[in-house]
């Protein structure tokens, strides 16, 4: 993450898209703690190989904000229907 933050380049590739590096470097200084453990969270449950691990982290730690929020809202919704609360 410190690399790409810290990159020279215009563009940087995130899950085979390309976005202008300050687009990514905003991104990635606003993320927190929070985020992190989501990342480190999702890993643990991860049954499938991951190939390129720099890039899957890359791509995880870039989509952390909106699949963080994605996430708990669905379990909210899926417990909530189900009685579990």
């Amino acid at each position: 993450m410190v690399e790409t933050v810290c990159a020279k380049r215009d563009t940087i590739r995130i899950a085979s898209s390309n976005f202008p590096h300050e687009v990514v470097r905003s991104r990635f200084l606003k993320l927190t703690s929070e985020h992190i453990d989501f990342v480190m969270h999702c890993m643990r449950k991860n049954t499938t190989e991951v190939r390129n691990m720099k890039q899957y982290l890359l791509t995880v730690l870039f989509n952390a904000p909106t699949t963080m929020n994605n996430h708990f809202t669905a379990k909210v919704s899926h417990d909530m229907n189900g009685g579990n609360w």
